[in-house]
């Protein structure tokens, strides 16, 4: 497409403009596209938009951040306000429970005013002399965004690989460390995956994952020898199917070194290497199958096999050494249920440690080996979340674990399973006077328009009448069978301490609920996860929680998708909403398969390539359902470099809405020109994009304190 140097008048006119003249917001140029699929013509006005390095494109995404600082000067004030009361509640000096994994014990630590921690570790015991592996703060000076992607130390404890992002745009460079001396090797092996690297027994050959730069997809693993040149790297694995996403790392055993291939939701792949044979070939655990995924834990002579075969909600097998593709020789040890899905896993010597939902609530089940008896642990709060945590050591008794709930900050467990004995490692110190008994939780369901019974998990600070008169936040997400867990949040206490409830709608496209959640809220019945969101802000009104003209929502990326859709259904409930890097253009995303993640995702919304994916898909799709109405006060928020969803889709949506809504509702949109999907990189810089969120939000309500 020709680029122009035409600026938009509207951008110059903005920049131009005095406190006197009226805001008059950015209108980005009509460029028509005519797009056609399946005999099938759309037009796309903003098509255009998409050209990353055209300067008439920047100039408007500028605009529209200048546009919208003019139409929040009147809560500048609070946004500082609320910016500085949620670092203040953040122990800047502050200390991760270490963990122990070989000689080592790791931890990482943040230092007052540091905005990057500080991944540390201690020979022996925690009175050891500390080594500090990688100083995050002193890493990311001269970048404008900075972000390492895990470590991986060698069997000798003595090297580190790791991996940096200084764009945001998740194409991580692979670095190796000495850690005794400090010096860094001169391999700098671009374009890879983060976290997915894995070091072979003899401590210097390691495997890493490299990505495609145009779909970011993984899609190669590479043998290295340290201090070799990249380009004579050895490919050893291709993944040949861009649908799948691929994983590396060693086992927990250290034995192998495992190459994971997954559909989400269709199909999983395991090729495993031993890891004291670099040089050796990968061998196939099990053959991908369409509908069987499976996650394995290698232990001593044998495998744990969590699957869906034959399980819709997953069971546990067993299977010995060398007889993994016969699955005649699999053999059960937790069957499947009906009512609870099995979501992970751990291994002990002695104890088998299982992560379940059932009822929409996260549980943690530790059975016995030897004598099978088995014990959930009690949590004894209405909405929560406890999750395995990291359990690097076969041999112990003693499973860390994390939970936290909508009052009780985040926490560390460690729970003795032999005397049954919990002992609390450390919880989330909020500063500022925060008083967990102050606030108080709910849980309830919801039953939906077609009969589903939707959970709701709520909280508010004691004192807030429920007579429809409180404001109050829904959230959702709803999508890959991802669930949003009742957990704690610091910076959420800026809104319930003025008066805000905030609800967590637990709706179908997750997993709270089990698999078929899951199943029931994607591809052809993608709908029901926007049915259900707005069924749960028809209850809450009804039964006076709040009102409409006091209702607000907020999704992000697939929840962002969610955020377009509920306000094209039911734009009357919300006073505002708040879409941050919304999925909003679903159709044209979809049919692009040089966009990052598109192939992929077909599993979960559908191949608009199909007919009958194309029209359901179109049927809903924010952007393409934008129709000449009122719609209530919108912030959309999106990053420049966004790896996941392109900054496109949402500067197109609201360029689109500009035009065709009928109201005078607000309608901002802001553009991080530095960061990408994530948002900032930075502990405290990110509280500034949250800080913009609830100014927005607050201002809408009246309040400027």
């Amino acid at each position: 497409m020709k680029r122009t140097c035409l600026l938009f008048i509207t951008s110059l006119t903005l920049y131009s403009m005095t406190q006197a003249q009226p805001i008059t917001p950015p209108k980005a140029a009509v460029k028509p596209k005519e797009l056609i699929t399946n005999g099938h013509k759309r037009t796309d006005n903003y098509y255009y938009l998409n050209e990353r390095e055209n300067p008439e494109v920047i100039n408007y995404l500028k605009a529209e951040n200048a546009y919208l600082d003019q139409v929040l000067a009147p809560v500048k004030d609070l946004q500082t306000k609320l910016f500085e009361e949620m670092k203040g509640r953040i122990k800047q000096q502050d200390e991760s429970v270490p963990y122990k994994e070989g000689a080592y014990y790791y931890y990482t630590r943040f230092v007052t005013g540091g905005e990057y921690p500080i991944y540390c570790r201690r020979k022996g015991s925690m009175q050891g002399a500390e080594e500090i592996m990688f100083d995050g703060n002193v890493m990311a000076k001269g970048h404008n965004y900075y972000q390492i992607g895990g470590f991986e130390v060698s069997d000798n404890d003595e090297l580190a690989i790791f991996a940096e992002d200084t764009v945001s745009r998740r194409l991580y460079t692979l670095r190796v460390k000495n850690l005794k001396t400090g010096k860094l090797y001169p391999e700098a092996i671009p374009n890879t995956e983060a976290g997915s690297f894995a070091w072979a027994t003899d401590n210097k050959t390691l495997f890493y994952v490299k990505k495609d730069p145009q779909t970011l997809l993984g899609y190669q693993v590479y043998r290295h020898v340290l201090g070799t040149d990249s380009k004579s790297d050895v490919l050893v694995y291709e993944e040949k199917d861009n649908q799948f996403y691929m994983g590396l790392g060693r086992s927990k055993s250290k034995k192998y070194i495992e190459i994971s291939s997954d559909h989400n939701g269709v199909a999983t792949e395991y090729q495993l290497l031993e890891a004291s044979k670099p040089t050796g070939h990968f061998t196939t655990f099990l053959p991908r199958q369409k509908g069987h995924e499976y996650d394995i834990v290698h232990y001593k002579d044998k495998f744990y096999v969590r699957t869906n075969w034959k399980a819709e909600n997953f069971r546990l097998m067993e299977v010995p050494e060398g007889k993994t593709t016969d699955r005649t020789a699999w053999k059960e040890v937790i069957a499947h249920r009906p009512d609870v899905y099995l979501a992970n896993m751990d291994v002990f010597a002695k104890h088998l440690v299982l992560g379940e939902r059932k009822a929409g609530l996260t549980n943690i089940r530790v059975i016995n080996q030897q004598s099978k008896a088995d014990e959930y642990l009690d949590f004894g709060e209405p909405a929560y979340v406890a999750g395995i945590s990291y359990n690097p050591d076969f041999n112990t008794n003693v499973l860390r674990y994390s939970y936290s709930s909508l009052t009780t900050p985040n926490s560390t467990f460690d729970y003795n399973m032999d005397t049954k004995v919990k002992t609390l490692r450390k919880q989330q110190e909020v500063l500022g006077g925060f008083d967990r008994n102050n606030y108080v939780s709910e849980r309830f369901f919801v039953t939906a328009r077609d009969g589903a019974k939707v959970p709701v998990s709520l909280v508010y600070r004691k004192g807030t009448k429920k007579d429809g008169s409180a404001p109050l936040l829904q959230y959702s997400y709803g999508s890959y069978g991802y669930s949003t867990d009742p957990g704690f949040s610091s910076t959420r206490l800026s809104l319930l301490d003025r008066g805000f409830i905030f609800a967590i709608a637990h709706i179908r496209g997750g997993q709270e609920m089990g698999r078929r959640w899951y199943e029931d809220g994607k591809m052809l019945k993608k709908k029901n996860t926007f049915n259900d969101f707005v069924d749960v802000s028809e209850y809450l009104t009804k039964n006076k929680y709040t009102s409409t003209d006091k209702l607000f929502a907020m999704g992000g990326s697939a929840g962002g998708l969610l955020m377009g859709a509920v306000i094209n259904q039911a734009p009357q409930l919300y006073r505002g909403v708040v879409a941050a890097v919304p999925f909003v253009d679903v159709v044209t995303t979809m049919l692009d398969e040089s966009i990052p993640l598109t192939t992929g995702e077909f599993e979960e919304w559908g191949n608009p390539k199909n007919k009958d994916y194309y029209d359901y898909m179109l049927s809903y799709s924010p952007y393409d359902n934008v129709e000449k109405k009122a719609y209530p006060n919108l912030l959309v928020t999106t990053g420049l470099h966004d790896s996941q969803v392109q900054y496109w889709e949402p500067a197109k949506w609201v360029a689109k809405l500009r035009v065709m809504k009928t109201d005078n509702n607000q309608l901002l949109l802001h553009t991080n020109m530095e960061a990408g999907h994530g948002g900032a990189s930075g502990r405290f810089e990110a509280l500034k994009e949250i800080a913009l969120e609830y100014a927005f939000i607050l201002n809408l309500v009246g309040e400027r304190q």
